[in-house]
């Protein structure tokens, strides 16, 4: 699992940050991609990656401004042409179906994919064997949403070597103990999966907000989250702009990180009035509060390493 920046500007394009985009790459897990937002030229920004159109499984929108959604039509639409023909499931605030079925009836666009469109309000808005996605609502000028990726937890990692000590060789029999089951061997011998697999893997959380002023469900969303993606379009000294215009700034940030216990925060949706000088400010302020900070670049990747699971043990 990885995160992917494909655009950390906010507002409008910069010459150093494309606007709001971020995928999040579950090709070990599930073979797909999945993204959060799509500002304009997202497409092209993908150009310069290794990230196929065809992968992308699910798109998230958090809300409605242009700097979130304004590369979608073109996307959805490139990507009949690069081969994808999987269906894609798309998540929204209320009228992003509106928006897209006027953006293609009136470039006469059709897509040679199922395009699913769900408009969400807060709560689950997705979950299966693997993942639940859970969705609140924030504080922004028009309707806002952070998601919380929740990648359920998984077994322990097989331990072939014992397996085979015992003489049980790769087979159906592998597969059967990974899932748990208590199978018996050509020799007639019980095998029991708590003697063959290695310590449970903790699910991951990845908490990725959109545009908000300081508020309790982005704090909810955060909680114990493995990484905590967060807007910071303002500096510390801009507060009261930051407010003004629904927006947080670097230490308002970093203190929902630090009160939800993440274990790591990287802020986005950075002003284009800051430089790369400026960016390094805005980073020192946050790491005075929060330091297992950082701040996302366009094409910047960051790994989510999976952490064993805590196990309870009798006083």
């Amino acid at each position: 699992m990885e995160v992917f920046f494909l655009g950390t500007g906010a507002g409008v394009p910069a010459k150093h940050r494309n606007v709001t985009s971020i995928a999040l790459k579950l090709l070990e897990e599930r073979g797909v991609v999945w993204l959060f937002d799509c500002g304009e030229a997202t497409q092209h920004q993908i150009l310069h990656t290794s990230i196929k159109p065809r992968r992308i499984e699910k798109i998230f929108i958090t809300h409605l401004h242009g700097d979130h959604i304004y590369g979608l039509p073109g996307l959805l639409a490139s990507r009949s042409f690069q081969g994808g023909d999987s269906p894609v499931t798309l998540y929204g605030p209320p009228g992003i179906k509106a928006y897209l079925d006027i953006s293609f009836n009136v470039s006469k666009t059709y897509l040679r994919y199922s395009l699913q469109i769900v408009e969400i309000g807060e709560g689950v808005v997705f979950e299966d064997d693997q993942f639940i996605v859970e969705a609140k609502r924030l504080e922004h000028g028009i309707s806002s949403f952070g998601y919380r990726i929740v990648e359920k937890d998984r077994a322990g990692t097989l331990l072939v070597d014992k397996l085979k000590e015992k003489g049980v060789q790769p087979g159906p029999i592998y597969k059967k103990i990974k899932d748990g089951e208590v199978v018996k061997d050509a020799n007639g011998q019980m095998l029991y999966p708590e003697d063959f697999l290695g310590p449970p893997q903790k699910g991951r959380v990845v908490t990725i907000l959109g545009d908000t002023r300081r508020c309790e469900a982005a704090q909810e969303l955060a909680e114990n989250a493995d990484l905590l993606i967060h807007e910071a379009t303002f500096s510390a000294e801009e507060e009261e702009m930051a407010r003004e215009y629904f927006h947080c700034t670097t230490t308002e940030a970093s203190e929902i990180a630090k009160k939800a216990n993440v274990r790591k925060l990287c802020l986005t949706h950075i002003s284009s009035r800051y430089d790369k000088e400026g960016a390094e400010r805005l980073l020192l302020e946050a790491r005075a509060v929060f330091f297992d900070t950082i701040i996302a670049n366009d094409f910047m990747e960051v790994a989510i390493p999976i952490q064993k699971k805590e196990t309870q043990t009798g006083g």
